[in-house]
């Protein structure tokens, strides 16, 4: 075999190669879709969200403030309003999240939230507007329950065992954000005080590498208090809560 005809060869091996792991890709995508399947009754969720580590009655605020390697502001602003939205004939209350970089929204989200009988609170998904320069840009990373395909996930659990594993949402290729518990019990110091009792999480997602963060709820406070970006080192604190 001359040269010319051996390396022509060799491009279509790799050709059906690459073309086979992308079938199975793909094949693998749908199973993925298919097994999972929660079961959703809607007489099992409540919006009373009373989660020890995630508690949200409607009217609490909280926010959250960085600061990155580049001296750029990071503020996070969230309410829980005291109104709600039927997705599947489940009743979810709303938590509005606002995001600012340097002052300026850069993103508005509102995220649907119930929670189930046994305590771990479902998240049914999210309306997502996205800014640039002060312009809405797009809706990238909006799903609901039941619409296009996309399924329901947990958000917190009720009871928090190391080693945990469970999907917050699913929408194929769009929304599939995952969680691990990897501590629980934990004291966590921030600037705005020193919390016991604490859980950390691991949130991670496949559509994006280098999304990846630790997340510590704590229940002194039943909210969030400290996010650690594991990519830049960034530590977005707890900085004002208000109760209703």
């Amino acid at each position: 075999m001359n040269p010319r005809t051996r390396m022509l060869a060799g491009i279509i091996v790799l050709v059906v190669v690459i073309a086979g792991g992308a079938l199975w890709y793909f094949a693998n995508l749908r199973s993925m879709a298919s097994e999972y399947n929660p079961q959703i009754k809607p007489a099992d969720f409540t919006t009373n969200i009373t989660n020890k580590y995630f508690a949200l009655p409607a009217g609490k605020k909280m926010t959250y403030e960085s600061t990155d390697l580049r001296g750029i502001t990071e503020r996070i602003e969230i309410e829980i309003l005291n109104e709600s939205k039927v997705i599947e004939d489940v009743e979810t209350a709303i938590y509005l999240d606002k995001v600012y970089s340097n002052g300026q929204l850069v993103e508005e989200t509102r995220d649907y939230l119930a929670q189930h009988k046994n305590g771990d609170v479902w998240y049914f998904g999210e309306d997502v507007n996205n800014f640039f320069n002060g312009n809405l840009l797009n809706h990238s990373g909006s799903f609901i329950h039941g619409k296009d395909g996309a399924k329901a996930g947990i958000w917190m659990k009720a009871e928090q065992r190391v080693g945990d594993s469970y999907r917050q949402e699913y929408y194929l290729g769009q929304a599939e954000d995952m969680r691990d518990t990897l501590a629980t019990g934990l004291t966590v110091s921030t600037k705005s005080g020193k919390y016991t009792d604490c859980v950390k999480v691991y949130d991670w997602t496949p559509l994006e590498k280098n999304s990846r963060e630790h997340k510590y709820y704590c229940p002194k406070v039943s909210s969030l208090v400290l996010i650690e970006d594991l990519e830049t080192g960034q530590r977005s604190e707890l900085t004002n809560l208000v109760l209703p």
